[in-house]
């Protein structure tokens, strides 16, 4: 009987341990990174979802600092060294950064039509001691810039286009985040700022928000604005004239994925995979321009089979 007994004690802890790691694991995925492209990328959690119905993916807001733990980095802006040796990157996309102005302002009925050269940039958004003054024009209406306070990827890219540092945009600095400037410039009959297309248009009827206006710049460099650079009135006809490339005045970057180099999440990586084959069509319905062919399918090379 001892025996018998024994062998029970030892035979149903492994039976259960045994029963434990049989049952099937749903490793979940935490997605982080900048705000203003979680539309895009809820909208290719969905679509991986429908092929993947038990995957657990899941968007986790970045506050003043990412969360302390992640799968995926959704990032707008280029690495430091030692983050870009660490991990593995998809390049899938690009955004534009774009001026707008409160649509009821004095700012927006003058320079709806006139737009913005690359002097007035210079003058309206930026400290720049070693400006010329006596050479600087005259603005013609009042305006108050609105800019983001924390260190971003789109006031970087922004000021970095222009030759200038994030620290160097002049106005208002407000916490939070990019959608935070859309809300302070439509409270503010003199407010104007800059942002992504996809911010700034309804996502349906492809218009600008009620309350903005889009202000047009100088694309060919010439320091005028013609009819033919006024091609704001609708968010499909914004991407396909930036995708053409060579337009001038307007801040385009990246929009990459990655992952750890030594993640081992499994579901994560699939996820990066199905991005990188199916993610790219969904771009422009979320104000995102798509990389030139050849480069797309450079990146697509990359996830096409595990990562190392």
């Amino acid at each position: 009987m001892k025996s018998f007994i024994s062998v029970l004690i030892l035979y149903f802890p492994a039976l259960f341990t045994a029963a434990v790691f049989a049952q099937p694991t749903e490793k979940k995925v935490v997605i982080t990174g900048v705000r203003f492209a979680y539309p895009l990328v809820q909208k290719w959690i969905e679509a991986y979802k429908v092929s993947n119905p038990n995957a657990k993916i899941v968007i986790e807001s970045r506050t003043t600092t990412d969360p302390a733990s992640y799968d995926v980095l959704v990032e707008a802006i280029d690495q430091d060294d030692a983050t870009k040796a660490s991990r593995d990157y998809l390049y899938l996309g690009q955004y534009a950064l774009i001026p707008f102005a409160n649509a009821n302002s004095a700012f927006a009925e003058t320079y709806r039509e006139k737009g913005l050269t690359a002097d007035l940039f210079n003058q309206i958004f930026f400290n720049d001691i070693y400006a010329d003054k006596k050479g600087q024009k005259k603005i013609e209406a009042d305006f108050t810039v609105y800019t983001r306070l924390q260190k971003a990827g789109a006031p970087i890219t922004f000021a970095k286009y222009f030759g200038y540092e994030q620290v160097n945009i002049k106005g208002k600095a407000i916490s939070g985040a990019d959608e935070h400037l859309v809300k302070a410039v439509l409270k503010d009959s003199t407010g104007i700022s800059y942002s992504v297309p996809g911010l700034l248009y309804d996502l349906k009827t492809r218009k600008p928000h009620t309350g903005l206006a889009i202000i047009p710049v100088d694309v060919d460099g010439n320091g005028k604005v013609t009819t033919d650079e006024r091609f704001y009135d609708n968010l499909d006809k914004v991407i396909g004239k930036i995708e053409q490339g060579g337009l001038k005045n307007i801040p385009v970057e990246f929009l990459h994925l990655s992952i750890a180099k030594n993640s081992l999440n499994a579901e994560a990586l699939k996820f990066i995979q199905w991005v990188a084959a199916n993610g790219q069509e969904t771009l422009a319905e979320f104000g995102f321009l798509k990389l030139d062919p050849k480069r797309y399918q450079e990146e697509k090379m990359k996830f096409s089979v595990a990562v190392n």
